[in-house]
């Protein structure tokens, strides 16, 4: 294994590392970096009251039963006069209804002994206020729950005969309490129909799937695989209906492949309502540093150099460099001449330092059949921390990368239109490091950016 005279300088065969990855190319996705893209909704409360409006117009019940159950001889029609205002607060909203009902009564009377019978119309006025109360359903369906509150009358009705005032108030007042679930059902289809949440968030669900390229240069990709659709209750603030989605998913960061299509119109899974969505967004910036060039910059800063030990006694020349990986660990293949000569394996541990945007090496030492031909042959070698040299020195700069990565995701999330409708808005704020892979091909420095993303859409009513 080992022919060593110091005399006349020895040689040194350690058995080299066997070269080996466990990742072929950049992947990531992990629990870690679950992410939320935020949608907040927000709707003038105006709005609602426009659309409500426009499509409860008209007749919106009629009675044609002179005899029903509780036998009142009457008929009814009832039709919106003015326009249905809207009040809210918190998730309690109130609608004021104005209404005109047309009634015919039959009526039989007897004045002076003489009997009357047949029938009379007469118009009259209400107004009724409803409260509703207003949630999400897992299907993605606005659901109202809306009952009467209270009424008053605009004009009353009245109806005389031969004289005589007839008591139709009361049969009226009947006939509306019995009619009210058919004006709160007609309110609660309307709210339901007006509020399409389902086809938005399907839009931003389909987008957020899209690959968006960060970098042609490293070919990188950034990912969303989304995973669920959260939502907190709808309050009324200000005269705004509002509330937020959230998109929960993955971000994944693909570099060296062509990333799939996405699928559009994938299955939106059911709604979670949740009291509150974090807003905390991360994905993976990536700077990548092939061997070859890792390499070349290596013998550019160790390949002639001499190094001394021993006040002298000793010297090694770095003749030539080599670099690969071995599962999680930099493998550094040196040549020397000298006072020893041949070949020596170094492993450490590559890692981004944040404070100065440099890929280094931790914990660098000799490999340990390198070590074990050093103890034998060269203790010397041992004492003069040769590692330590190679580990402070061994630098890539690679800040410039993970800048350009982030202002490349900054710049897609400045008043990005994504579709009609559709806006991405957000900023990436901190950078906090993740690990470094290493692929048969390069090296990948990969940090996590934090922020807030959010979609804006638009056209809910």
């Amino acid at each position: 294994m080992l022919v060593w005279q110091c005399s006349s300088g020895g040689s040194s065969q350690p058995a080299a590392p066997k070269e080996k990855y466990l990742y072929s190319n950049m992947q990531i996705q992990n629990e870690k970096h679950l992410s939320v893209v935020n949608i907040p909704v927000e709707t003038p409360l105006a709005e609602l009251e426009k659309q409500l409006n426009a499509q409860l117009n008209g007749l919106l019940y009629e009675d044609n039963s002179f005899e029903d159950d509780n036998s009142d001889n009457l008929k009814a029609k009832v039709w919106k006069i003015s326009p249905i205002k809207v009040q809210a607060i918190d998730s309690t909203f109130l609608f004021e209804v104005p209404l005109k009902v047309w009634v015919s009564v039959g009526y039989k009377v007897s004045p002076l002994g003489l009997t009357l019978s047949g029938h009379k119309e007469t118009e009259f006025a209400v107004r009724i206020r409803f409260i509703s109360k207003m949630h999400i359903s897992p299907s993605w369906k606005v659901i109202s729950e809306t009952s009467v509150d209270s009424y008053d009358w605009i004009t009353e009705p009245v109806i005389k005969v031969a004289g005589f005032t007839l008591p139709v108030k009361s049969m009226v007042s009947r006939t509306l309490n019995r009619n009210f679930e058919k004006i709160t059902k007609a309110i609660d289809e309307q709210v339901g129909s007006t509020i399409d949440l389902k086809t938005h968030v399907q839009k931003a669900w389909d987008l957020a799937r899209r690959p968006v390229e960060l970098s042609k240069a490293y070919n990188t990709w950034l990912m969303v695989v989304p995973t669920g659709v959260v939502m907190t209750p709808l309050v009324v603030r200000n005269n705004v209906i509002r509330s937020t989605i959230g998109l929960r998913g993955y971000t994944q960061t693909v570099t060296s492949m062509i990333p799939p299509e996405p699928v559009t119109n994938a299955g939106l899974p059911n709604l979670e309502i949740v009291n509150k969505i974090p807003g905390a967004y991360r994905v993976g910036l990536i700077s990548m540093v092939s061997y070859k060039e890792a390499t070349r910059l290596a013998k550019a800063e160790f390949v002639g150099k001499t190094f001394s030990y021993s006040n002298g006694k000793y010297t090694v020349e770095v003749t030539d460099l080599d670099l690969f990986g071995q599962n999680e660990f930099l493998i550094i293949k040196a040549v020397l001449r000298g006072s020893m000569n041949g070949t020596i394996y170094l492993r450490g541990m590559p890692h981004y330092d944040a404070a100065t945007k440099n890929l280094t090496l931790k914990n660098l030492d000799y490999d340990l059949d390198t070590r074990n031909v050093i103890i034998k042959t060269a203790g010397w070698l041992l004492q003069g921390k040769f590692s330590a040299m190679m580990e402070r020195n061994f630098v890539f700069p690679i800040g410039k990368q993970i800048t350009e990565a982030q202002r490349s995701i900054q710049k897609m999330l400045t008043q990005n239109n994504l579709a009609k409708g559709i806006m991405l808005t957000g900023t990436l704020e901190e950078i906090v490091p993740d690990r470094v892979y290493l692929t048969p091909e390069n090296i990948y420095s990969v940090v996590f950016a934090r922020g807030q993303v959010s979609l804006r859409l638009e056209g809910l009513l």
